[in-house]
């Protein structure tokens, strides 16, 4: 019995080798500073990646499609901007906290109608997602500049405030709500048609269609959940700093890419998993706050991260060309 459970965990850290990599940079950091294995610290390090986690999720459903969505970021700006403005309109004056519904309903709303509107296009030109995405990523954070009139927002409600800062127990409420949407997420990829689906159109378009899956629309779905999730990080952000800048979620689609590539999604798509994801969310969320508390400076982690892409991808890479060549022997 005990056997069985060891190569069951064997065979599962195979198949999301990134967990290997979280344990190793949690040993390593927790040997090499004091305060690192500190409960506040944890903390931390789950309400700083639950943003990019959030985003994250969504795009993983995205990749695995063999699709790309640059406009995140953008979007959390948005959104965030939205959520805080909202609230202070005078139409909503008297509505004490309950001024924050139609703030919310318009900025999930407006992320999801953008994510949409960026699946339409893919679907019906044909243009690569990461044409279509780019073109959205300048057009919508010229919008928030638009918007704001290149001002920050502060929110005046403090109980909206004061939601970003909340725990459940000794969990912060943002890490609970990132962890309930990681499940959510799982179990929609995992044990749904929809998720079935993803994969299918992801590692053969043409055999999909042949299948009877519905492509576009699929496709469609999928950026409506990740702008969704987008939007949804920049009113938990918002929360958590009581405003918005027009410049919030600047290179976030970057780090969020990064931890899905990480976590083994395929930017070919047709292959990933949202533990993996997961996975690659804590490996960045570690390695910041390992490396912040060593006093390391912050652009170090940029090149070490890059690095590991680089790597991640070549090795990737590969594995690939060795199981084509495997095929056609």
């Amino acid at each position: 019995m005990a056997t069985l459970k060891q190569n069951a965990a064997l065979r599962w850290l195979t198949e999301n080798p990134i967990w290997g990599f979280v344990v190793l940079i949690f040993v390593f950091f927790s040997l090499s500073n004091e305060f690192f294995f500190d409960m506040n610290n944890f903390q931390n390090i789950l309400v700083q990646t639950s943003t990019i986690g959030l985003i994250a999720l969504g795009m993983t459903l995205v990749m695995i499609n063999g699709n790309i969505d640059l406009s995140v970021g953008a979007v959390v700006a948005l959104a965030a901007s939205l959520m805080v403005d909202i609230q202070s309109w005078d139409a909503f004056s008297g509505w004490g906290n309950w001024q924050m519904l139609p703030a919310l309903i318009a900025a999930l709303g407006v992320g999801t109608a953008l994510g949409a509107l960026n699946g339409i296009i893919v679907w019906k030109t044909g243009v690569d997602a990461f044409i279509v995405t780019l073109g959205a990523m300048l057009g919508v954070r010229g919008l928030v500049f638009v918007y704001t009139k290149e001002q920050s927002f502060f929110a005046m409600n403090f109980t909206f405030s004061d939601l970003g800062m909340s725990t459940v127990g000794p969990v912060p409420s943002l890490a609970v709500l990132f962890l309930i949407a990681t499940v959510l997420v799982h179990i929609l990829l995992s044990r749904t048609v929809h998720g079935r689906n993803t994969y299918a159109v992801g590692g053969n378009r043409e055999a999909a269609v042949n299948a009877g899956i519905r492509v576009g629309p699929h496709m469609v779905v999928n950026f409506m959940i990740v702008g969704f999730m987008a939007a949804l990080a920049g009113v938990t952000l918002s929360s958590q700093m009581g405003a918005a800048t027009p410049n919030l979620g600047r290179d976030y689609e970057l780090w969020v890419i990064t931890a899905v590539v990480l976590g083994g999604t395929k930017l070919t798509g047709g292959a990933g998993s949202i533990i993996g994801t997961f996975g690659g969310v804590l490996a960045i969320g570690i390695l910041r706050n390992g490396m912040n508390l060593m006093q390391v400076p912050a652009f170090y982690v940029l090149v070490i991260l890059g690095s590991i892409l680089i790597a991640v991808l070549i090795l990737d890479k590969q594995l690939t060309r060795k199981g084509v060549e495997a095929l056609k022997t």
